[in-house]
């Protein structure tokens, strides 16, 4: 028998294409927008909420194709009860289910906020993932334009919640009503037979601003290829049906009075058009009277939001800061979250109507524009690294730890294998500013020597000699160990 054959089967370490593994520093990053976030949900009466990453197939409700395996779109398989399952593609489609499942035990309108992973069985690329956090919040059981209003005000306030200055960002409203009678007078029936090219219509101009008029005019015609060669179909609407479409998404003006004197224009006498119109006053009412300007909330009829299942007021957070990539080259990060109404979707499970209507931000998207306007955070400090002298004394370390744990500091006692010297270069691997060195001697003496490892990096680059270190010991100073935590913290604020 040959070696090869014996051999044990060792599996290649990779990732699938479309799943990323995420640190430390992008995760705190990533817990303190979500934080943020749920400080303003909770703080207008919403309430927290965790359904499964597994829904039943049917019940999402979308991507699903008529075909024995429904995986165009989501991730699908069959439970041992031969029924197919999904990974969720959104928070919002679970959500009607779970108000659909307790509906009679929820006070209504039932307000929910929620963050975690979504999957997008899609073609991966540069920004787009199959696996990414979102944060929601919904207002279900909640008619009219009030509930729109309030959904539109929570965005804005979460823009400054994340650390965004008014005039860095834009919440951007418009009424999918609007478009709704513009396709039917050009031709499109909004009624099932049409939902299939009103969603392509949709489609084609949620990537206005990634492809421009004349991409977004070959989407509302015969279709496009995009540079991979990949061919996207298109509405297939007639040269006038075109027009009236970007036409539309062009009637905004800078103030939102003006936009809705264009719009009731331009709807003329559809019924639909002329109640978008309507729920726009309304909404623009309410902001006034908060105090929410045209700075902070404009009217843009190019806001249409790709999801098929909405059904009035939606709207967009846009980044408005100039920012620039690693070659100095200006980029536009556009809209990081948005939301609007989905009367239908609760519908589907109870046959009745239930209004609601939402707000979602993708985490991974919004923390990215935010690290490159030089929004975030300052980075959680490294940990305070507790040398093990003496294995004998390991209580004692860990004593050492709590007591710094007790102040609020970051500390860990070094529990893996390794002299002082390996010690020290894996406290220098985790970027530690400190490193305490207690051995039997002091500990006898009651002292705790304190070691800054960023000011003896320093010092170490003036010394010529190895003789000269150790007679200098450069930022190193050994303390009472009555008052070592307070010298622990001068020098770490030092």
């Amino acid at each position: 028998m040959s070696k090869k054959k014996n051999k044990p089967f060792r599996p290649k370490a990779r990732r699938p294409r479309g799943f990323e593994d995420r640190t430390s520093d992008v995760l705190r990053a990533e817990a303190r927008l979500i934080e943020a976030a749920f400080s303003v949900y909770d703080l207008h009466g919403f309430e927290p909420l965790q359904t499964p990453a597994f829904e039943f197939a049917d019940a999402l409700g979308k991507f699903l194709p008529d075909e024995d395996r429904p995986n165009v779109g989501v991730f699908a398989l069959q439970d041992d009860d031969e029924q197919w399952m999904s990974l969720r593609y959104d928070l919002t489609a679970p959500l009607a289910r779970y108000v659909a499942e307790n509906y009679d035990a929820l006070a209504k309108p039932y307000r929910r906020y929620q963050a975690g992973s979504v999957f997008r069985n899609e073609k991966p690329g540069p920004g787009r993932f199959r696996e990414f956090t979102q944060c929601d919040a919904d207002s279900v059981g909640a008619a009219g334009p009030a509930a729109d209003a309030e959904m539109i005000m929570l965005a804005a306030d979460v823009m400054r919640a994340a650390g965004l200055n008014d005039g860095q960002y834009a919440i951007r409203v418009n009424n999918r009503k609007l478009l709704d009678g513009i396709l039917e007078a050009s031709g499109v029936p909004n009624t099932e037979a049409g939902a299939e090219q009103r969603l392509q219509v949709l489609r084609a101009i949620d990537k206005l601003d990634r492809l421009g008029a004349e991409g977004v005019e070959a989407l509302l015609g015969e279709g496009r290829e995009d540079e991979s060669g990949d061919y996207t179909d298109g509405a297939k609407l007639g040269a006038a049906g075109i027009k009236a479409v970007l036409g539309f998404t062009t009637a905004s003006a800078d103030n939102r009075s003006d936009t809705i004197q264009t719009l009731e224009k331009l709807v003329g006498q559809s019924e639909r058009g002329r109640s978008g119109v309507d729920e726009l006053v309304q909404i623009d009412s309410i902001l006034n009277a908060v105090g929410f300007g045209n700075d902070r909330v404009a009217y843009d009829t190019s806001i249409v939001r790709g999801l098929g299942y909405y059904t009035g007021p939606v709207f967009e957070a846009e980044l408005l800061t100039e920012i620039k990539d690693r070659k100095g080259r200006p980029v536009r990060i556009g809209s990081v979250g948005g939301g609007g109404r989905y009367d239908d979707l609760v519908s589907r499970f109870r046959g009745q109507a239930v209004p609601a209507t939402g707000f979602s931000f993708g985490v991974s998207r919004f923390l990215t524009a935010l690290e490159r306007m030089d929004a975030l955070e300052a980075e959680v400090k490294p940990p305070v690294i507790i040398c093990a002298f003496d294995k004998g004394l390991m209580g004692e370390y860990f004593k050492l730890a709590g007591e710094l744990h007790a102040e609020g500091i970051r500390a860990e006692v070094f529990v893996g294998s390794g002299n002082v010297t390996k010690q020290m270069k894996y406290a220098d691997r985790r970027n530690a500013q400190v490193a305490v060195l207690m051995g039997s001697d002091e500990m006898d003496a009651g002292q705790v020597t304190l070691k800054d490892l960023y000011e003896g990096a320093k010092a170490a680059a003036a010394i010529e000699s190895n003789a000269e270190w150790k007679s200098t010991r450069p930022a190193q100073e050994t303390v009472a160990r009555a008052n070592w935590v307070t010298a622990v913290k001068a020098m770490l604020a030092g």
